[in-house]
């Protein structure tokens, strides 16, 4: 099937969403009174044809690997002993307040001395490099509960946290629980030991604490998403074109509300709808190739031979330009995923009784109304917009993998 031949969706039954006051709440489910938007297809009137994307995109968040390989001062901040004592502080005074962690925000979690640094790291987060790497968080020292509280009190400073699955798991363990990674049409690759192709998450910024290690791989890749359209607009201008299209389906790996189809389709990259403008990346080709259940049945287009190819070609950009990093126990890396793709080395566990690797992921939303990128979206201006959300189910935050 040639690339840019669509199916009729309306044979696919697609039913309209119900509309939701998603900032006003009921707070007997979702305890700060926002609920997470969920999952989207993108608003086709306002998605730009390739002419109007740039040749070269120029600025902060175009970035080379050897620009940061050999300065880490330039991506690193060691918290200080006296940060370390305010977020343990902090901490201590939430969960004695009794709160439920998925209550947690900036006016019940004050850090007068973090929360600046904080607040000039999100804008670099959002519109300069895009990536930070915290060390010296205490996770080998708090328990499972300060763990949780004091990061989640980090995240909050970025931005809203939102919902990562159909769980409503507000709090993710990054971890192999034994899920079968070959099935990737139900499997999340998270809950496996299995490679992660460079991606981005259904949130405007990730971050993951390393609590424990893995025995041997695991490590993270990160690049710059306006630095590999600059490459590509150079080298594999037909790739880059191809990206632009809303010819890519996505899974949702049943994780829908009642009434939603099992699919998005979308472009890989878009143009902000508004705003300053930016490319804007939105990609994970797990979510891409899972898809023959419905292609066979004739429901959506198999991959054409050209999107393998940019597939394949945007795989490899990716891996040339990447910046390399080890996370060590109390580690927390956080990356924006409007301009930069992450990765993940395959892993292996200790064997036991020595604990598996385990990272606690946040997905934060930056609304576009509160410094966020204008995307061209139907929730860009909701709170907690993006992530995944089934139908009302309440947010969690769980302690460990469920």
């Amino acid at each position: 099937m040639a690339p840019g031949l669509l199916v009729d969706e309306s044979a696919a039954q697609q039913i309209p969403r119900i509309s939701k006051n998603n900032s006003d709440a009921p707070r007997n489910i979702f305890p700060d009174g926002i609920r997470t938007s969920g999952q989207h297809p993108p608003l086709y009137d306002a998605l730009k044809p390739y002419s109007e994307f740039p040749k070269e995109i120029s600025g902060p968040t175009v970035w080379k690997r050897d620009d940061f390989a050999n300065n880490p001062e330039r991506w690193v901040h060691h918290f200080t002993d006296e940060e370390v004592q305010e977020l343990s502080d902090t901490a201590d005074a939430f969960i004695a307040s009794g709160t439920p962690l998925t209550g947690i925000s900036k006016e019940n979690f004050v850090l007068p001395k973090l929360g600046p640094v904080l607040a000039n790291l999100r804008e670099d987060l959002l519109n300069g490099k895009g990536f930070i790497l915290f060390k010296r968080f205490p996770a080998d020292v708090w328990g499972p509960e300060k763990n949780a509280v004091a990061y989640m009190g980090l995240g909050t400073y970025l931005g809203y946290f939102v919902s990562q699955n159909g769980r409503g798991h507000v709090l993710g363990h990054v971890k192999d629980v034994g899920d079968d990674p070959t099935q990737i049409h139900t499997v999340r690759i998270y809950r496996t030991a299995a490679r992660q192709f460079f991606h981005a998450d259904d949130g405007d910024i990730v971050g993951l604490l390393c609590v424990h290690r893995a025995q041997e791989g695991g490590e993270s890749d990160i690049v710059s998403v306006h630095n590999v359209w600059n490459i590509l607009q150079k080298e594999h201008p037909d790739v880059a074109e191809l990206l632009t299209k809303p010819i890519w389906y996505f899974d949702r790996k049943g994780e829908v509300s009642d009434g939603e189809q099992e699919w998005v389709r979308q472009p890989v990259v878009y143009i902000e709808n508004g705003g300053k403008g930016r490319v804007y990346c939105k990609w994970d080709p797990y979510y891409v190739r899972s898809l023959t259940r419905f292609s066979d049945a004739g429901l959506i287009p198999a991959l054409s031979e050209e999107q393998l190819h940019a597939m394949k070609v945007l795989e490899e950009t990716c891996q040339q330009e990447a910046l390399h990093m080890v996370l060590e126990v109390g580690d927390i890396q956080f990356l924006s995923n409007a301009h930069l793709l992450h990765a993940r080395t395959a892993y292996k566990d200790f064997a036991p009784p020595s604990p598996r690797r385990h990272l606690l992921r946040l997905w934060l939303a930056t609304p576009e109304g509160e410094g966020g990128w204008a995307l061209p979206m139907p929730d860009s201006r909701e709170k907690k917009r993006g992530g995944i959300q089934v139908n009302d189910t309440p947010p969690k935050a769980p302690l460990d993998a469920e």
